[in-house]
């Protein structure tokens, strides 16, 4: 009994990955249409945009988990919320000869799809957590783990196929296909919707905790935590802006110089925004790596702690920035570096990512009060949501001062932003004392 797998599990498993794959697909092309021709925006005032957008869909996890937890449950907000999903795809796959202004559909598209996606995500990954009891609670890591592997195989083929369909069909296959498996991912979730375990929502109980001591001070303990997050996202995210805008500067074709080769492999042609499938493709291999033989070793010599994991992922993604920096100052010196060089770029920065991310999803559950686990989710999501919008603010302060944060000055300074990140976050690291606080338990 205490090896049994919910049979919920599979539907949100399934359901996850179909909403990745509709995230990403819209995701990995924007900077790519929002400087083209069609839109014409400036790389400076873009970026901006995106990461604006972005700051939304993690801003609106907190207005999803007050509708889950105070008012309609998980189930009801992401069936509905997922709804409205739907239409922002819907909007952003239009016929652009319906409208004078392009921007008018990408914007209205956006705001419903950051609505949407936001509005569903802390209640998604908190229903994942419910489905759990004392008796299979050690089950939950590896269900986490399976859940962060949806996420990556439909990012890793929507980041491949979206850009090659903008390329030759246009936006509105590039945009309508993700919208297509939006709708196949609000099915799946509606046909599970007899096999969760549900937590009904906790009304007025919920906004009794709040003014709760333990709770409050349960809370700012893990938010301590989160504010160092921040900067995690804030450089970890820009592989979707100014990565992209580096590698459109590069040679595409990564295997041009082996001469052992055939022609047709040295003349393959990798587009900038496909870059961005290699981050899911490393999380496809990474995460099967540290759960089957890295973690297991690092629980036995280290010990279990979620903080330390997180403190060497800081690290490393220290590391990550040193390499925009060096591809910055050889555009600069008028040097074209091939787009495989930033391979080992996206090496780093995702071991990065599968310290903190995946390993925060598991410290944000476990450490939030048993009413609270979809708000404290949507907490920390709210860390992705100040991360690039820090970003966007430095995008667009580059247009005013671009003396100081453009070039090889934007990548000095979030390099040094990072480490000085990482040196403080060891004294949280060493300090906070972790507590498990699963749903069952008072």
């Amino acid at each position: 009994m205490a090896n049994l797998m919910p049979k919920s599990v599979p539907y949100l498993v399934a359901n996850e990955g179909a909403e990745r794959f509709s995230y990403y697909g819209n995701n990995v092309i924007l900077m790519v249409y929002m400087t083209g021709a069609l839109i014409g925006m400036s790389e400076g005032e873009a970026a901006g945009w995106i990461h604006l957008f972005k700051g939304a869909v993690y801003f609106f996890p907190l207005f999803g988990a007050l509708l889950a937890d105070v008012f309609w449950g998980k189930y009801r907000t992401i069936f509905w919320l997922s709804l409205v999903y739907c239409l922002g795809h819907l909007i952003m796959a239009l016929p652009g000869s319906w409208f004078q202004d392009l921007r008018v559909p990408l914007f209205w598209g956006l705001a419903f799809i950051a609505l949407g996606s936001g509005g569903i995500k802390s209640c998604a990954s908190a229903l994942v957590g419910d489905q759990f009891t004392a008796e299979n609670q050690h089950l939950m890591n590896r269900v986490y783990n399976w859940y962060y592997l949806a996420i990556n195989i439909g990012a890793f083929i929507s980041s491949l196929l979206t850009p090659w369909l903008l390329k030759h069909y246009g936006p509105e296959w590039a945009f309508g296909v993700p919208g297509v498996l939006m709708g196949v991912a609000t099915l799946i979730f509606w046909l599970g919707r007899k096999k969760y375990r549900v937590a009904k929502a906790s009304g007025k109980s919920f906004l009794k905790d709040l003014t709760d001591r333990a709770s409050l001070w349960c809370l700012g303990k893990i938010s301590l935590v989160f504010v160092f997050l921040i900067i995690f996202w804030s450089v970890y995210d820009q592989n979707s802006t100014r990565w992209v805008e580096q590698a459109q500067s590069m040679n595409p074709h990564p295997f041009e110089a082996w001469s052992f080769l055939p022609a047709s492999i040295r003349a393959f042609e990798v587009l900038p925004s496909q870059m961005q499938a290699v981050n899911p493709f490393l999380i496809l291999v990474l995460i099967p790596i540290f759960t089957r033989w890295v973690y297991p070793w690092w629980n036995r010599v280290l010990g279990p702690s979620t903080l330390l994991k997180i403190a060497v992922g800081l690290f490393l993604l220290v590391a990550g920035s040193l390499f925009p920096l060096w591809f910055e100052s050889a555009r600069i010196s008028g040097t074209v570096l091939n787009i495989a060089w930033q391979f080992p770029a996206y090496v780093v920065v995702t071991i990065a990512e599968v310290l903190v991310s995946v390993t925060s999803l598991e410290f944000a559950y476990t450490q939030a009060p048993r009413t609270m686990k979809s708000l404290v989710m949507g907490v920390y999501l709210l860390t992705i949501t100040m991360g690039n919008w820090l970003t966007a603010g430095v995008n667009f302060l580059s247009q005013v001062f671009p003396t100081y944060l453009t070039g090889i000055g934007y990548f000095r300074f979030f390099l040094i932003l990072a480490l000085v990140n990482a040196v403080l976050f060891l004294f949280v690291a060493r300090y906070y004392k972790e507590q498990t606080i699963l749903q069952e338990e008072e």
